[in-house]
């Protein structure tokens, strides 16, 4: 790239740009070219009007994450994205969603007010001709992450809730830096964070990668990244096909027949994973639905204590 005829403003935006720092580019052109970083800034104008101007109709994976963000009634997914994508996904499936952005997003709880598409760096506007309050440059960040600690405070109460699982982000996005950072500071301070999880594809093993994941505070579930990340779509796409809340019944039936025909001694380790989680994730009546299920395909004992087991391991968690 030739930059001979940059001016050093501009070629210290160039330079950010080639190392990945969007967010401090945004910044840099915000205060060069509009002398300000407010939010009717012509910088930021132009960014809405290109994220319009992008895909309009929600993909399969959009779906799939509704499905899977279904607490059972109430419908809670948080995103980084500025888009009304997943509020799209869910029209054909369930009510209206709500649609929460930075300020005006619920506190972490249990109770069925906390739902809806939260986006945590803010969302479109749907009038084109209204300023959307972004989190878009360096000085957003700081803003939202320190000053007003808007998102690091939402993350930290999220998280002695809920396991978080993030779908589509790489440890280098500079919206996750701040999030991870976030998010691990107070891991070794505090003993009731729950478990993170990220999905991580790759096309090749990459062990310097996991570990990166790993200190900063996230369980990395590897994948195979290849024709377009289609094995991290077919999995969440299962995933939501045997969701205890809007999963397929007979899916799970079937396959819990299929599994039990073999003594659990001899099934497949996968098999046995599959068979525990649709146990785990059960409650009551279902429990005693599938035992019944298995009963009546005449599985051998090993699969019965295993449900038994499950049970007892669920009552013991459950005590005060």
């Amino acid at each position: 790239m030739d930059c001979s005829t940059l001016n050093d403003r501009q070629k210290a935006e160039v330079k950010r740009f080639i190392n990945g720092d969007y967010d401090v580019v945004l910044g840099m052109l915000e205060r060069r070219l509009d002398d300000q970083t407010r939010g009717d800034s012509q910088v930021r104008f132009e960014v809405a009007k290109r994220l319009r101007a992008g895909q309009n109709k929600p993909a399969s994976i959009h779906r799939t994450l509704m499905r899977l963000a279904d607490r059972g009634g109430t419908t809670t997914i948080v995103t980084t994205n500025f888009d009304l994508l997943l509020q799209r996904a869910a029209l054909r499936r369930t009510s209206l969603i709500q649609t929460y952005s930075l300020g005006s997003i619920p506190r972490p709880t249990r109770n069925a007010e906390f739902s809806g598409v939260l986006h945590i760096h803010g969302a479109l506007s749907a009038n084109p001709s209204r300023v959307s309050e972004l989190v878009l440059s360096d000085q957003d960040f700081g803003e939202f992450y320190l000053r007003r600690r808007v998102v690091p405070d939402f993350i930290y109460d999220a998280a002695r809730l809920f396991h978080l699982v993030l779908v589509g982000y790489s440890a280098s996005d500079p919206p996750m830096r701040y999030l991870l950072n976030a998010v691990a500071a107070d891991g070794t301070r505090f003993d009731d964070l729950k478990e993170r999880f990220t999905f991580f594809g790759t096309s090749e093993p990459d062990p310097v990668a996991l570990e990166d994941w790993k200190a900063r505070g996230i369980t990395p579930v590897h994948y195979r990244g290849e024709n377009n990340h289609s094995a991290l779509r077919e999995t969440l796409e299962r995933w939501a096909e045997f969701s205890a809340i809007n999963g397929r019944k007979d899916r799970v039936d079937a396959k819990m027949r299929r599994i039990v025909k073999a003594p659990r001694a001899a099934a497949l380790d996968e098999d046995r994973d599959l068979f525990d989680h649709f146990i785990r994730r059960s409650n009551m009546s279902e429990r005693v639905r599938l035992s019944a299920l298995v009963s009546e395909a005449k599985a051998d004992l090993g699969w019965l204590d295993a449900i038994v087991k499950i049970g007892a391991e669920r009552e013991r968690e459950q005590r005060p």
